[in-house]
């Protein structure tokens, strides 16, 4: 038989529109309250910065109408006094950057003084994101790990020093990469990669615990996990419905105690909700399989102390973008390559900087040929210190008209 996909939005079928309806005002709501403490503390922070900003001035100005009259001693003594002013002011913005990420919760490492490292994960809580999260920082008692609804928000965690690390999504071997994530982190330059980190995919499906499988009339889920499942689905006959959000949507159904709806979601969202697993891999099985690329992502590149996973390999990732354009790509590969350096993997995103490049082949007017323009990212293997790929690396900067380096790191693939 033909699989029917339905949408929750169909105005011809209410309640399934209704219990959609309820799964995003209550997505939107949980992400509104967090938003608005960060926006107050902030506002805050700038109030008191702005404050000592002036009487660091006013200080100034009566150190200039007294220095004839200050000792050496006095001098010292001023710059003690600022020292500890500027200390004082950093711990007070630790305290709100705490406060605005709920930091007056009980520590999470078994009541240790020292604050649990934060981990930021892209996504709602039961999705495939934290999954990958808990599996790269198994000790839940030195990690204290949350959610980002919206994408943005996990790089914006980092830069506000909200999180240590932030995990992010990158590419689905059946579906292709996350093309988002990829411009957030060209957008970003304070933030690099750190670790990646390749799962194989576990679709499972998910009902109420105790609901008889007889009772089910229908399986939601995202779209992309629907196609990873179709055959399947087709084999169960029942009706199927696309959502925004496959981890909300399980939540919902253990909230509401909904026993005649199944979930296509993760293992974490049958834990977090307390749902029972009814088939677990549930996804057609492809030759060469399945998989998801996650990126941890971080300030610096000495955050990876103590989290690098041990005997992964090397690898480097470097967007450019060149003035002849893809017609030059050649000569920047065979930078690496000539140099024994791999490359394992290459993309291209717009050109935000830079939309249109125009090819001036000595024609005047409106005839010059104009084409669209692009960064290019390449996966190279090993590290950015390495001597050939720091060598190809340098030459790259040489013929570019941009080159950045996002990232040296680890990359741990678990094939099962």
């Amino acid at each position: 038989m033909a699989l029917t996909v339905h949408h929750y939005v169909d105005a011809g079928r209410p309640a399934a529109a209704a219990a959609v309806a309820i799964v995003s005002v209550f997505s939107r709501k949980r992400g509104s309250s967090p938003r608005s403490i960060v926006v107050r503390a902030s506002d805050n922070f700038k109030q008191n910065k702005q404050q000592h900003e002036q009487q660091i001035r006013q200080g100034r100005s009566q150190d200039v109408r007294t220095a004839c009259l200050s000792s050496p001693l006095r001098t010292g003594d001023e710059v003690a006094s600022r020292l500890g002013h500027e200390i004082a002011l950093a711990n007070l913005e630790r305290l709100f950057r705490r406060m605005a990420a709920g930091g007056d919760r009980p520590a999470a490492n078994g009541g240790s003084s020292d604050p649990p490292v934060r981990v930021a994960y892209q996504g709602s809580r039961g999705s495939y994101c934290q999954e990958a999260t808990a599996r790269a920082f198994p000790s839940s008692s030195a990690c204290e790990v949350f959610p980002c609804v919206h994408m943005e928000a996990a790089f914006a965690v980092l830069e506000d020093r909200s999180a240590y690390r932030a995990m992010v999504p990158a590419e689905n071997s059946l579906d292709g990469p996350i093309d988002r994530n990829l411009d957030l982190l060209l957008r970003h330059p304070g933030i690099r990669i750190l670790a990646e980190l390749v799962l194989p995919v576990n679709h499972c499906l998910l009902s109420l615990p105790g609901a008889p499988r007889s009772s089910l009339r229908r399986v939601i889920s995202h779209p992309q996990a629907l196609s990873h499942c179709r055959r399947n689905l087709e084999a169960l006959d029942l009706e199927v419905d696309e959502v925004w959000c496959a981890a909300d949507a399980a939540r919902f159904v253990a909230e509401n105690g909904v026993t005649d709806t199944a979930v296509i979601g993760s293992q974490m969202a049958a834990r977090e909700f307390g749902l029972q697993i009814l088939v677990s891999n549930f996804q057609d099985h492809h030759q060469g399989g399945n998989f998801n690329r996650f990126l941890q992502l971080g300030l610096s590149a000495s955050q990876t102390q103590g989290f690098a996973g041990g005997g992964a390999a090397r690898k480097t990732t470097v967007a450019f973008s060149l003035e002849g354009g893809a017609s030059d790509l050649f000569r920047a590969m065979w930078i690496f390559e000539s140099r024994g350096v791999r490359v394992t993997r290459i993309d291209h995103r717009p050109n935000r900087a830079k939309p249109l490049r125009v090819v001036d082949r000595g024609i005047d007017g409106p005839g010059k040929p104009t084409y669209l323009d692009y960064v290019f990212v390449l996966d190279v293997e090993g590290s950015a210190v390495d001597p050939g790929v720091e060598a190809a690396l340098a030459r790259l900067e040489e013929i570019a008209a941009f080159a950045r380096v996002l990232g040296s790191y680890t990359s741990t693939c678990h094939s099962h």
